[in-house]
């Protein structure tokens, strides 16, 4: 995506607002440029882990296993839960992380299956972990840290508000985090 000093969102919302007077378009501006700050992250994402050589999938389940702590081991059905996809795509995740030595399996408790973190993984993991991080503070440079600090909140607030039904709290309601 070429990189522009035009903000559409604002174009946009100008457009309706000339074409339209009679609606509120200012939601473009917030949802539009989320839209494609989204869009930039994501593709910039993808772009990191290729020359990283893992792919997106593997990156969610060994992150996942190496937040769990150590010993860095979960079932499949927590690893289902917590990366929020089907049984059968965890399983198609293993074979391939299986077949890079980055995970074992084992039987566990009752009919459970145990998924572990190898050491081969672990530093697997650490070592994209950190650059990722390092990569996407780089791009939030442009905010001072106070601003990324309130963007971080306000987004907090909205996701938790769009997850759940209800209205929103209101603005600087702290009992509702």
């Amino acid at each position: 995506m070429p990189v522009s000093d035009v903000d559409r969102a604002r174009q946009i919302e100008e457009a309706w607002h000339r074409e339209r007077p009679d609606l509120d378009a200012s939601s473009v501006r917030v949802i539009t440029r989320i839209w494609h700050v989204a869009k930039i992250f994501g593709d910039d994402r993808r772009r990191l882990l290729a020359t990283l050589g893992i792919e997106p999938a593997l990156l969610d389940l060994l992150g996942t296993l190496r937040r769990a702590g150590e010993p860095w081991e979960l079932s499949t059905r927590q690893l289902a839960e917590r990366t929020v996809v089907s049984p059968a795509a965890i399983s198609q995740r293993l074979t391939r992380a299986e077949s890079h030595r980055w995970v074992t399996r084992s039987p566990g408790p009752g009919r459970s299956t145990t998924v572990r973190l190898t050491k081969r993984g672990k530093e697997l993991i650490d070592e994209v972990a950190g650059k990722i991080f390092d990569h996407e503070n780089e791009l939030l440079r442009a905010l001072p840290p106070a601003d990324r600090e309130a963007l971080a909140d306000h987004l907090e607030r909205l996701v938790l508000a769009l997850a759940r039904p209800g209205p929103l709290p209101p603005a600087g309601d702290e009992t509702s985090r």
